[in-house]
């Protein structure tokens, strides 16, 4: 929603101010677009693997959607590992074996609804357990590996809103290939009459004008929301880590789960006193 009301903005804005003075016909050029818009995308294709072009279509169209990582996801994730620690502190490690390797048959997680739709935050927490059941009891040598992991995680998720970005910086230059096309154009009709001659030349400045439009006023910001997405999904997994780790580190499940609670960012940190409520209800 955030992103389509920002797009009303921008092209609202920018009719407002152009329309009292100029006519909106000569804005619409299809083969401009054509262009600018078929050149860049036929650059994308060549400069990035399947998946990053798949994968950047899927989020693009993905920013209509909340994304996700918000005060009661963060609170499902410290119940879920609340639940979990406490388990395995009262009845052994190997009591939650069953709910780690078969999650989506396991009662615990399917208390948290959003938490369990979410096959990589299971799979993440899970592999980790499973670690711990197994014996991979060293926290320094587990801290590493998923700092590694995060460290990969991250850059895939980073890569469409890169991936994006270098096609807003391109954009302006294929609207200016679109203007030089134009003046090309214009030159063999140097022989008409000087309105004949205006209207090329307006069509191929048009060309300037929606390169710049699209890389500033669609495509960049598109690639600023992936980004800000992919930090808000690292700062998630970050504050399993810090639960995770808390609890290898022997502190008992409530203390664990402050260490999470401290890493979740500020706009959606819950408060200790809300925390501690809410884990009250989870015993």
């Amino acid at each position: 929603m955030k992103a389509i009301i920002g797009t009303v903005v921008v092209f609202g804005s920018l009719l407002g101010g152009y329309l009292p003075h100029g006519s909106i016909g000569i804005l619409i050029q299809p083969l401009e677009v054509l262009i600018i818009c078929g050149g860049a995308l036929g650059a994308f294709i060549i400069a990035n693997p399947g998946w990053v072009v798949k994968k950047s279509f899927s989020s693009a169209f993905g920013l209509v959607k909340s994304p996700g990582y918000d005060k009661d996801m963060y609170m499902e994730m410290i119940g879920l590992m609340f639940r979990l620690f406490n388990k395995a502190r009262r009845e052994g490690l190997m009591a939650i074996e069953q709910d780690v390797e078969e999650p989506e048959n396991s009662e615990l997680f399917n208390m948290f609804p959003k938490i369990a739709a979410d096959h990589h935050i299971v799979d993440f927490i899970c592999d980790y357990l499973r670690l711990m059941i197994s014996g991979a009891s060293n926290p320094y040598q587990l801290e590493d590996l998923m700092i590694a992991e995060l460290d990969v995680h991250h850059h895939e998720a980073m890569a469409p809103s890169e991936a994006i970005g270098k096609v807003a910086e391109a954009l302006p230059g294929f609207g200016i290939v679109a203007a030089v096309l134009g003046i090309i154009v214009t030159m063999s009709y140097l022989d008409a009459g000087p309105l004949e001659i205006a209207h090329h030349m307006s069509v191929a400045l048009v060309g300037t004008f929606l390169g710049i439009l699209v890389a500033y006023g669609v495509v960049g910001p598109i690639s600023a929301d992936l980004g800000n997405r992919a930090h808000a999904e690292s700062a998630f997994y970050g504050a399993i880590k810090a639960c995770l780790m808390a609890n290898l580190n022997g502190y008992p499940p409530q203390v664990a789960m402050e260490f999470g609670r401290k890493s979740i960012p500020g706009k959606e940190r819950p408060s200790f006193q809300e925390v501690d409520e809410y884990l009250q209800t989870q015993k």
